[in-house]
């Protein structure tokens, strides 16, 4: 919770959703939050470190390459288990993707209905692609996942046909 009202003060970035202690009808004794969502520049280095808690940053950076470039970057040095991506310019998808491939991440294009993180490890043993810091983790045997061995995944919703 502490994480939670120093995010929610404004010292870690412009505040764009404040976080609210919601209560849960069936635990009363639940803390249960809202997200806390923040609007920081790249030079803003709160987002690089992992912060339990719904706490969400929104990075505004000069151009989209410079954008690309951090997310990228930040996935090699810290991890990711997952990418989301929104946009309509194919450049943008192409260059994402280019991007992920090469920091090994899982990327979701464009998903508008219910994604869960680490949703291919229903269809798989892996949770993660296992080639970044943080998707490191396999439910599988350990002799069974090798070194060599990844696993990197695109996703799109499909139009269903008229």
């Amino acid at each position: 919770v502490a994480r939670i009202e120093s995010a929610n003060s404004g010292k870690w970035g412009e505040v764009i959703l404040r976080s609210e202690a919601l209560t849960h009808p069936e635990f009363e004794g639940a803390r249960v939050h809202s997200p806390v969502m923040l609007k920081v520049t790249d030079e803003n280095q709160y987002y690089a470190e992992e912060q339990f808690g719904p706490i969400s940053f929104v990075i505004s950076t000069h151009t989209i390459e410079t954008g690309i470039e951090l997310s990228k970057s930040l996935t090699r040095e810290k991890g990711a288990l997952t990418v989301g991506l929104y946009s309509t310019k194919e450049p943008i998808i192409e260059a994402v993707i280019e991007a992920t491939l090469e920091s090994q991440v899982a990327l979701s294009i464009n998903l508008t209905e219910g994604v869960f993180v680490n949703q291919s490890s229903a269809y798989s043993d892996y949770h993660g692609t296992g080639g970044n810091p943080a998707a490191n983790a396999s439910y599988a045997d350990s002799a069974f996942v090798a070194n060599r061995f990844r696993v990197i995944q695109r996703r799109y919703h499909t139009q269903e046909a008229v």
